[in-house]
């Protein structure tokens, strides 16, 4: 299913109206910058950091390729914020609120509102796909809840798009119950998102803006990556501790690993020759090899880590430690922590955003730490 969305609240008011053709191509939009000179990210360090509050739940934050940041704050402030990465200034505030009826769906005439989870951005940072939660409104079913004890009662979800140029949501794709984690196949044509309370995988063709298919694999699917192939993905089942090898042609989703307590969150190495994964129940950081998903080295991380994000260069690994209110930094090639500085309350997301160098961390009990990571090992105090 896919729906154009029309009420948008930005930050400077709010903004009403229909795209004329949704479906329509974006414009292409080059990167404005390219990734600016500078030490191998694994000589660095984090300093100078900066802190954003305001209006905010983060779940998650997203860097795009040129210059974009997006924090996703979930049901408690039903919003997708947007940020200038050189500034660090808020761009735009989206609300999740849609009514569905204006486009199409009489059944779910009012107030819809959604819970920004996950983002994405397409390669060429025209849009980012966020994952709702859910939609809570008219139709809805039965109240999502991470224990899934409303079972098929809770009503499927959506992955909305967001314009960037427009600032609107122009797309809304049904997926699963309760979806959460987002990814992209390397060419921008296939999104994988993980349905929390389905134990499946949707596969969703972009140019379309439809789901396709769903992979069955278990309990609680969240993190994901595809591989350059385009057709082979890798999924955690977060409460069955385990990891899933998937065919996205053929639908077939095969158990490669019995991991650890709570796999969580998977990230591919710039040149897909490794894979990371965190293991949120066991307090450790897996390599692992893509063409296999063995297990080639491990570490020890802080309390519970959850998301992860890795350089450009691929040399450093940054791993936000939720009960610690820690971000570690891993050396890759060492497999070894080399930093650990301190952030606010329950850190839950992180990204590298390319044009500045700089991690961002989402905080999810209000606010986003910005650090630079350009300063030289030996230069910090």
């Amino acid at each position: 299913m896919m729906i154009a969305i029309m009420a948008v609240i930005m930050s400077g008011g709010m903004l009403t109206g229909l795209l004329t053709n949704a479906s329509a191509p974006a414009q292409e939009r080059a990167p404005q910058n390219a990734l600016p000179p500078g030490d191998p990210s694994n000589s660095t360090r984090m300093d100078d950091r900066a802190r954003i509050t305001g209006d905010i739940t983060p779940k998650s934050v997203v860097a795009g390729p040129d210059g974009t940041v997006i924090a996703n704050n979930m049901m408690y402030s039903h919003s997708s914020t947007l940020y200038d990465a050189k500034t660090l200034e808020l761009t735009a505030t989206v609300s999740d609120e849609v009514d569905l009826s204006e486009f199409g769906v009489e059944d779910r005439a009012g107030v819809t509102k959604g819970a920004p989870v996950e983002a994405v951005f397409s390669p060429d940072g025209a849009y980012a796909y966020v994952s709702q939660y859910s939609l809570k409104g008219p139709g809805a079913g039965a109240t999502a809840t991470d224990d899934c004890a409303a079972g098929d009662a809770i009503g499927k979800s959506a992955v909305y798009r967001l314009n960037l140029a427009s600032g609107q949501w122009d797309q809304v794709i049904e997926v699963g119950r309760v979806p959460k984690f987002i990814s992209l196949s390397p060419d921008g044509s296939i999104a994988l998102v993980s349905n929390w309370c389905d134990s499946s995988v949707s596969v969703v063709d972009l140019a379309e803006g439809v789901e396709t298919s769903q992979i069955p694999v278990d309990s609680a699917p969240r993190g994901s990556v595809v591989l350059p192939d385009n057709r082979t993905a890798y999924v955690t089942a977060m409460y069955a501790d385990e990891l899933y090898k998937l065919d996205l042609v053929t639908g077939e989703s095969e158990l490669v690993l019995e991991t650890g307590r709570k796999p969580r969150h998977l990230v591919l190495s710039p040149d897909a020759s490794r894979m990371y994964l965190t293991e949120s129940g066991s307090d450790r950081l897996l390599e692992l090899d893509p063409a296999t998903g063995q297990v080639l080295r491990e570490a020890e991380t802080g309390r519970e880590p959850r998301s992860m994000a890795i350089s450009p260069d691929g040399l450093a690994l940054y791993v936000v430690n939720y009960y610690a209110n820690t971000v570690s930094k891993f050396d890759t090639e060492t497999m070894e922590e080399i930093q650990t500085v301190e952030v606010g309350q329950n850190p839950i997301g992180v990204t590298y955003e390319p044009t500045q160098r700089r991690i961002w961390v989402a905080n999810y009990a209000g606010s986003i730490d910005v650090f630079d990571d350009t300063t030289r090992a030996e230069e910090m105090m």
